[in-house]
């Protein structure tokens, strides 16, 4: 009788350590940055990052671009505030606590109406009907005001109940660590996906419909589940929204937070799992720092997507990826004086290009202020031309120096590229 032998996988190590790492950092980041808009920015990344990590369901793992996803963020975060109103009006017991999943239900329910329709076709008609759907929703939440509480919104108070050990979700850092612990449990069960077989399948019909069609698959169906996950998902983070900011409006719904999603979800790295978070972390920054700083903050994001689309298609989790590559084989060293031209001519290139925006915003919105602008501790007088000209050729000159350091910088990487693929080969023959 043959002997039978028994294989056990071995730990993956590197996995548990960036798990343990990012619980810590969940648990930790109240604790270094303590004031209220840190706590509240915090919450919010954590919000943000289940949005995009769900969007990316749909756009990096199942190719499918959508233009209406704040659809089931806002349709979740709507039934959640109702939620929240009913329990604080004795008609529902409920625990705040699990407020979140009436949204995740809800925007599973509106998933499976509207998933069935989008899902039936792909790419360019797939993205149309979405856009479709979304602008028919933000229509809606103006016109039927007994739910969507027209143009005021419906505003709830979170704090219900009697405290449960202490807990009343009064305190900002008290909601902070309940979307901290939806933000990991969400995580995880969206990386648990991707292990799948149905996550394995829906990568292929992205990659290659037509064999999955072959192999007997229905990739109809495998976009569709997927669809229904994602809203699954998105509508936790609508409904941990609902709880953060205790009032939902038209906003939620609407296309500019639909492309929220899409642009943050892009510029992290839609191609690998940890890129939407890059990406609503980055979401957070802009939406609530940087468009205190400036007028013209849509522009600037605007002008950033530009150049990412150009230089850097596969965002910032790709470039993350592709050094780490050329550091495990000991060339990073060589790149760092590129690196720096790069930074250094870009900067001069965006400072001249801020100048230049600064100057056009401050002519259309503030000319009572006065003709001058200050950017970046210099007066800019809106009424000489060497202010413009000035502008213009910092801007012209920081591009043209990163254009050409960028070309050297090409060469040399393809270089290290070719080096690497004959030492992966030598090795692979050993």
């Amino acid at each position: 009788m043959a002997a039978t032998h028994f294989r056990f996988k071995p730990y993956n190590v590197g996995r548990w350590v960036i798990w343990t790492l990012f619980a810590l950092v969940l648990l930790m980041a109240p604790k270094v940055f303590t004031s209220n808009l840190s706590i509240s920015m915090l919450a919010q990344m954590g919000i943000a990052i289940i949005a995009c990590l769900s969007y990316n369901m749909l756009l990096g793992q199942g190719g499918m671009l959508s233009f209406g996803h704040a659809v089931y963020t806002g349709l979740g975060s709507y039934m959640a505030i109702h939620a929240l109103l009913r329990v604080s009006e004795g008609m529902m017991n409920m625990p705040v606590s699990l407020i979140p999943i009436v949204g995740g239900l809800a925007g599973l329910g509106f998933a499976i109406l509207f998933g069935y329709v989008t899902t039936k076709k792909a790419g360019t008609t797939f993205a149309m009907i979405t856009l479709g759907i979304g602008e028919l929703v933000f229509a809606m939440s103006l016109m039927f005001s007994e739910f969507f509480g027209g143009e005021a919104g419906i505003t709830a108070d979170r704090v219900v109940g009697d405290p449960v050990m202490g807990i009343s979700y009064g305190p900002n850092v008290q909601v902070y660590y309940l979307i901290a612990v939806y933000t990991f449990v969400c995580v995880a069960l969206m990386y648990a996906f991707t292990r799948t077989p149905l996550g394995r399948i829906l990568n292929a019909v992205r990659d290659n419909p037509e064999r999955v069609e072959f192999i007997g698959y229905n990739t109809q169906m495998v976009r569709y589940l997927a669809f229904i996950i994602a809203g699954f998902f998105a509508g936790i983070s609508g409904g941990l929204a609902a709880i953060q900011f205790e009032i939902v409006t038209a906003e939620v719904v609407g296309p500019i937070r639909s492309g929220g999603y899409l642009l943050f979800t892009f510029l992290g790295g839609a191609t690998f799992f940890f890129g939407p978070i890059i990406g609503g972390v980055l979401m957070v920054l802009a939406f609530v720092l940087f468009s205190e700083i400036t007028k013209a903050w849509l522009l600037y994001l605007g002008l950033i997507f530009l150049f990412m689309v150009m230089y850097a298609p596969g965002g910032i989790a790709s470039l993350i990826m592709m050094n780490l590559r050329v550091a495990a084989f000991g060339r990073l060293r060589e790149l760092w004086v590129s690196y720096l031209a790069m930074a250094g001519s870009a900067l001069v290139m965006l400072a001249g290009a801020g100048a230049l925006i600064e100057m056009v915003y401050h002519l259309q919105l503030s000319t009572a202020m006065g003709d001058t602008v200050r950017f970046l501790g210099v007066p800019l007088d809106t009424t000489r031309a060497d202010s413009w000209f000035g502008g213009a050729f910092v801007m012209l000159t920081g591009l043209g120096i990163f254009e050409l350091v960028r070309r050297r910088f090409m060469v040399h990487w393809s270089e290290i590229q070719t080096d690497i693929e004959k030492e992966i080969k030598r090795r692979e023959t050993e």
